[in-house]
């Protein structure tokens, strides 16, 4: 029995499971590259927003740090989930969380979809001794 052709059959077969598997790796490196991205701009954020006076303050801060640290990464730009306003008051923390839509364009033959949301939180101390309102 001849083995001519064999090679070129294995190399048919497993190419394309090969870039597949490649493609993969490429997906999963995007997802965990943004969630890390977003983990840093909510931390980022929290922190922006606890050294505010106010409330409303805090929240446009937050809302710029987000923005800034994630730029274009996400869909439709980054969203801000910001504590509650009641809980903005020294010695509380403040809290943030920012979602994050990640394109995964150009790897919808893995089935993963055209986007990937990811989140992330993050909270920072409001000082004690801070002053508040207006100045």
């Amino acid at each position: 029995m001849s083995e001519a052709g064999v090679s070129t059959i294995e190399v048919v077969l497993l190419a394309p499971v090969m870039v597949i598997f490649i493609l993969f790796v490429v997906a999963l490196g995007l997802i965990v590259d943004a969630k890390g991205q977003a983990y840093g701009a909510a931390r980022d954020a929290a922190r922006a927003g606890a050294l505010q006076r106010d409330y409303d303050a805090a929240v446009d801060a937050a809302q710029a740090a987000a923005a800034a640290d994630l730029g274009n990464h996400c869909l439709g730009g980054p969203v801000l989930v910001p504590s509650a306003r009641g809980t903005f008051a020294a010695g509380e923390l403040f809290v943030v969380e920012v979602r994050c839509d990640v394109s995964l364009s150009g790897l919808n033959l893995l089935g993963l979809g055209p986007s990937k949301l990811v989140t992330a939180r993050a909270a920072a101390p409001l000082d004690t001794y801070r002053r508040t309102g207006q100045p």
